[in-house]
């Protein structure tokens, strides 16, 4: 689903025309980066919630060359789903993935 289909299944639904909620959907997409920029968490119960991750400096490689390079620390967004959109989507595991998890 794109950002026009929500928009428009949105404004299908609600009786309201596609410039309206195509207004309202940027809002709240502008409310949630303002709100990341400023390092807050925004918690969507029980959908999940928008995070702000730490990255550390690392030494990486520069794949053209070989050389080793330092790769900046630096400050990413991170969505972390809730329990009700867990089990609407898969169910829960009931623990973490053996496949390749790392320890952090």
């Amino acid at each position: 689903m794109t950002k026009s289909d929500l928009i428009e299944t949105l404004a299908t639904e609600q009786e309201m025309s596609r410039r309206q909620v195509g207004e309202i959907v940027d809002m709240f997409l502008d409310e949630i980066k303002t709100a990341l920029k400023k390092g807050d968490k925004v918690a969507l119960t029980p959908f999940g919630s928008f995070v702000v991750r730490h990255r550390r400096k690392r030494e990486g490689r520069n794949p053209k060359t070989g050389e080793t390079i330092t790769i900046a620390a630096r400050k990413v967004p991170a969505f972390q789903a809730g329990k009700a959109l867990k089990d609407a989507v898969g169910g829960s595991s009931g623990g973490r993935s053996s496949k390749g998890g790392r320890k952090r």
